[in-house]
């Protein structure tokens, strides 16, 4: 492995691909901000060119850093990649290039992160260059840094979070006003809170990508968005908030990355994404509108919680920034930044076999004996029911029943069971439940 030279105090360079509204604040901030920046990094930090698609487009830039081509611009001359554009191909390959000659790498890029990490990290070991992307989760909230250093003595048993602004500002919104979801996106891209296409969002992908990347962190295991289980939030209905309303819950869509201990005593990681039930009083339920939080679980620290505006230019321009002067300063002073840590080499648990609770509500025959015969059905699957709230209407009922942890696959088999019997006339909803003792 060949070591990264210092610049010896004289100006870091730095390539910035892509500016839209994140690049243009980071565009804004180097400049108006230099001396501080240099004072912080420990040498001056020049922009030294910007790769945009249309460089005609971008008339508030300086036109002579302008170009077109992103390639060129990571083999020139200059120190540090900043990568703000997304996406995997080709800005993977840029990365890849600029990480084998030595240049570090601040990005935000998620879903590359959420694929790539090992060959990433892989090709910046192969250099010494540093590989930073506190961005590419939770927008200005220091979180990824924390993980990766100040609990790197620690022992992580859980990260659970709201990750994603537009999933939890619809659900807040479908809280506060009784409306449906069809109706929230539609209030929520009005007000510029969901994209054109909000299927990264809403179906769990952007929070997947982000998942993965909190679980390889937190247990020191390569874990991919692939691992990751994923359930959006197209199918929460106006009828599951008001049930969870009515049981003291609200309703959040989190990433859920835990350690999990098998019979035998063995460890593995479990790591999804989907809707759920959280008691009012836990500290995620209050995290309202497009902000995010993520609750943290560790056996010494014990627990804590990171909240701040997950999103937007001038929050994840922050961290971007954070990052860069680490990397500066790295370069000034012969240091290197954390290296990757997947040493634990955990397996990924499934789905089926991760312990779980469900809240089922049930539309029931109102006769005697239908509870009985709904418990027993789950007593066959071996799912312990922890509490039941029922409610007579006229010829029918409405039954509740929430569990105690249970292997998913065991409470899904359950659920169905139940569909097919004669006294039950609708399965309504079936949500997972978080925060509650188990």
């Amino acid at each position: 492995m060949t070591e990264m030279s210092t610049v010896d105090g004289k100006t870091v360079r730095v390539a910035l691909l892509g500016c839209g509204t994140v690049g243009t604040e980071v565009a804004r901030l180097l400049t108006e901000h230099a001396d501080e920046l240099a004072a912080r990094a420990g040498a001056p930090v020049e922009l030294a060119g910007i790769a945009v698609r249309r460089p005609d487009k971008h008339p508030e830039l300086p036109q002579h850093l302008l170009t077109n081509d992103a390639a060129a611009l990571v083999e020139s001359d200059v120190d540090v990649v900043v990568e703000l554009i997304g996406g995997i191909d080709p800005v993977r390959e840029w990365l890849l290039t600029a990480l084998r000659k030595g240049k570090s790498v601040v990005t935000a890029n998620k879903a590359l992160l959420a694929e790539y990490s090992a060959e990433l990290f892989e090709a910046a070991d192969s250099s010494g260059a540093d590989l930073y992307f506190e961005a590419a989760v939770a927008g200005a909230i220091p979180l990824l840094r924390p993980l990766r250093e100040s609990l790197a003595g620690d022992r992580i048993t859980k990260v659970m979070g709201i990750v994603n602004g537009t999933t939890n500002f619809i659900l807040s919104a479908m809280d506060s006003t009784g409306a449906g979801y069809a109706e929230t996106l539609d209030e929520a891209s009005r007000l510029g809170y969901a994209e054109a296409d909000p299927t990264a969002d809403v179906d769990g992908y952007d929070a997947a990508s982000k998942a993965a990347i909190l679980a390889s962190l937190a247990f020191h295991t390569r874990v991919t968005a692939s691992d990751v289980h994923r359930e959006g939030i197209s199918n929460v209905s106006a009828s599951d908030i008001a049930a969870a309303k009515a049981l003291g819950r609200t309703v959040k869509l989190l990433s859920i990355c835990e350690r999990v201990e098998g019979e035998d005593g063995t460890e593995s990681v479990s790591a999804r994404v989907h809707p759920v039930m959280i008691p009012r009083s836990h500290p995620l339920a209050n995290v309202g509108g497009a902000f995010n939080a993520v609750f943290v679980e560790a056996d010494a620290a014990g627990s804590l919680m990171f909240y701040g505006q997950g999103a937007g230019g001038a929050p994840t321009a922050s961290a971007v920034l954070g990052d860069l002067v680490a990397v500066a300063r790295n370069r000034v002073v012969g240091g290197r930044g954390p290296r990757e840590s997947a040493h634990a080499q955990l397996p990924v648990r499934p789905m089926g076999q991760t312990p779980t609770r469900y809240h089922v509500s049930l539309d029931v025959a109102d006769k005697p004996g239908v509870l009985a015969q709904v418990a027993q059905v789950f007593a066959a699957h071996e799912v312990s029911i922890a509490a039941v709230r029922q409610r007579d209407r006229h010829d029918t009922a409405s039954l509740v029943i929430v569990t105690h942890l249970a292997p998913d696959a065991a409470l899904e088999a359950t659920v169905e069971a139940i569909g097919k019997m004669d006294v039950v006339n609708e399965v309504v909803s079936v949500m997972r439940v978080e925060g509650e003792d188990s």
